[in-house]
């Protein structure tokens, strides 16, 4: 039984296209992680909203779910929004463990990879 759930955190945009780049992420964990259901939800303009991916993802069977917040940086939504969600998530879904990872943007290895990719494009 897939028991595990990771789900991609990002703000949303009223542009569809906006969205582009976390559905090409979703399907990159998705082929690495066949063990797991993957999806990707959102804070507000687009669906699913990150209630409506964890209720489905518990529907599914997940047991374990792992937030992931795609965000630069831990600004009001990561640091009170987030919070009050997980909270809420938590009451409705009570058999389900779930984690938070920190923002992309408070991960090492990221910004070294973005310092990099900007170094050699633009030759430095």
């Amino acid at each position: 039984m897939n028991d595990k759930a990771i789900i991609l955190f990002a703000h949303g945009a009223r542009d569809p296209e906006w969205a582009a780049p976390f559905g090409v992420i979703q399907k990159q964990l998705q082929a690495a992680r066949p063990d797991a259901m993957v999806e990707v939800a959102f804070l507000e303009f687009m669906a699913p909203s990150l209630e409506t991916a964890v209720a489905q993802s518990a529907a599914r069977g997940a047991r374990r779910i792992v937030l992931v917040p795609l965000f630069m940086a831990q600004g009001g939504h990561l640091k009170r929004d987030l919070p009050l969600l997980v909270e809420k998530m938590r009451e409705q879904h009570p058999q389900i463990e779930m984690r938070i990872m920190p923002a992309i943007g408070d991960v090492p290895e990221i910004l070294q990879a973005i310092t990099d990719w900007v170094l050699r494009g633009t030759g430095a």
